[in-house]
């Protein structure tokens, strides 16, 4: 199986074996435009230049050693709104990114308006500036696309069948990759899933549909909207000329699986069972606890999401879900913006070389805050300054905000749930630091695991391909195939952990509201 895992600082492609093992992988990174204060913005171009890329560069390896790809499986960050003409495959503005603060006022008119209770029951979101829909709203109006909402060209669904509708797409980065993948304007396939489509606020997770109540709402025609197809299940297939020098390793064959990231990493972590919970340090980060079968209460601070849709090969789940936005975008910026370190690799040493942060505290709300505080005025901030504080202090605080933010969110599940989370299963880059593993274990007090493989994102896509296309036979056989590599238990207890938490608390609420 081959994975796309088209992210928010880079895109890869990797190689996974019938055992779940990576066995190649190739890399490209994203440029992030932030041309005003709190504005992210990507080029779809890019993202699917950097898709050609790296294909080509694992199908050129696996060509020399006579490799056959048995599926394509797709994840994407998720929320990220991307606007083309699916005449031309022109895109039509830049992708505004999830982390993208600019639609905050008409966030706020919405639940002035009193809205806010309905799109909570319907979609299990908040009205944030993180989802799609206003983001949508905002290109269609200030982004001038309204006028490409009235185009000719037909609405392609999952069979990429064509009829009376609008050029314009609405979509986000796993559309847009998969369109290209499969052809682009020469019958490309127009669909999402199920876990993307939750992340918009404009899909019913309760009728499992778009709402036209809720386009209405936002102004989103649901025409420029993608099908709805299974996550796991055939797609389409890879058209050899979309991928150039890559077409003859992977040309036609299936794309079986697609997932948002963070599902999909749930799903690579084979949290299979209801009450299984995994975080993802990436850009930001996720923690997910798989809910089972039913719509679970919209609890406060938490979002509820649609885990996954196996369609004919498993069932329909849902998953509690809080969500922080700077993590190791935190890392980047001690990296790019202050120069404190040269690599992320030098991060953990730094941070280690110190006992304790000394008194400072780093609030990484460069873009708002998440769960389950979801304040999009919050800024970032740094307390607790002293003559004697300098670079490992700072790093050390760095690393320290990626736990207190996930016990942030461990809490908001444990109160809205009434059951604790006994062990968290642990992905993404900065998983890879033993450090931040054991504050986390210390401050959320549970079992704290990394897998042999933390690439659980990737996985994900390639085993939600991989079951469609009988790869694998059942959950089971995926569920045998997970590894632990290192546990950390907490060293310290509950009344140890509460003094290091209560300044962050602290720090946090000084944070908060702070653009006005």
């Amino acid at each position: 199986m081959v994975a796309v895992d088209a992210g928010t600082t880079g895109v890869r492609a990797l190689v996974v074996d019938e055992a779940g093992a990576i066995t190649d992988l190739a890399y490209r990174e994203l440029a992030q435009s932030f041309p005003r204060p709190g504005w992210v913005e990507h080029d779809p171009a890019e993202i699917w230049a950097a898709v050609q890329a790296t294909l080509a560069e694992v199908a050129g390896r696996l060509a020399e050693a006579g490799t056959t790809v048995a599926a394509v499986g797709i994840t994407n960050q998720r929320e990220t709104a991307v606007a083309w003409d699916r005449r031309t495959g022109r895109p039509l503005a830049p992708a505004v990114v999830w982390q993208d603060r600019r639609t905050a006022d008409r966030c706020d008119r919405l639940v002035d308006g009193g809205h806010l209770p309905t799109i909570r029951a319907r979609t299990g979101l908040v009205l944030d500036p993180y989802f799609s829909a206003t983001k949508y709203a905002w290109l269609l109006t200030d982004g001038g696309l309204a006028d490409a909402a009235t185009g000719t060209a037909g609405t392609a669904g999952a069979s990429g069948a064509t009829g009376a509708g609008t050029a314009l797409a609405l979509g986000t980065v796993d559309s847009w990759v998969l369109w290209n993948l499969t052809g682009g304007p020469a019958g490309g396939v127009y669909a999402t899933d199920a876990t993307n489509a939750s992340r918009t606020l404009l899909y019913d997770i309760v009728d499992r549909r778009w709402s036209e109540e809720l386009c209405d709402l936002f102004g989103v025609p649901m025409a420029a909207l993608a099908e709805v197809p299974p996550s796991c299940g055939r797609l389409g297939a890879v058209d050899r000329s979309a991928v150039g020098g890559a077409g003859g390793v992977l040309g036609g064959v299936p794309v079986s699986g697609m997932a948002g990231d963070q599902q999909a990493a749930l799903f690579g972590q084979a949290c299979f069972t209801p009450g299984m919970a995994k975080v993802t340090y990436g850009t930001g980060s996720f923690v997910l606890v798989n809910a089972g079968g039913d719509v679970p209460t919209a609890a406060d601070g938490l979002l509820v999401t649609v885990a996954w849709d196996l369609g004919a090969h498993g069932g329909f789940a849902y998953a509690l879900e809080g969500s922080t936005f700077v993590s190791g975008a935190a890392v980047q910026w001690l990296r790019d913006g202050l120069g404190i370190i040269d690599r992320v690799e030098d991060l953990e040493p730094l941070a280690a070389s110190v006992p304790d942060s000394g008194g400072v505290t780093v609030v990484p709300a460069f873009t708002g805050l998440g769960s389950p505080w979801w304040d999009p005025r919050a800024r970032g901030t740094v307390t607790g300054l002293t003559r004697g504080a300098g670079r490992a202090q700072l790093a050390r605080a760095t690393v320290e905000a990626m736990a207190f933010q996930v016990r942030d969110m461990l809490e908001a599940m444990v109160v809205a749930t009434g059951q604790p989370v006994d062990q968290l299963r642990a992905d993404g880059g900065a998983s890879a630091m033993d450090l931040l593993l054991q504050l986390q274990a210390d401050q959320a007090q549970v079992s704290v695991v990394r897998p042999r493989s933390v690439e659980s994102t990737a996985l994900g896509a390639a085993t939600l391909a991989g079951l469609a296309e009988g790869v694998w036979g059942s959950l089971g056989d995926l569920a045998a195939r997970w590894q632990p590599d290192v546990e950390h238990r907490p060293s310290v207890d509950r009344e140890i952990a509460d003094l290091v938490y209560a300044p962050w608390l602290r720090a946090v609420d000084r944070a908060r509201g702070w653009a006005r």
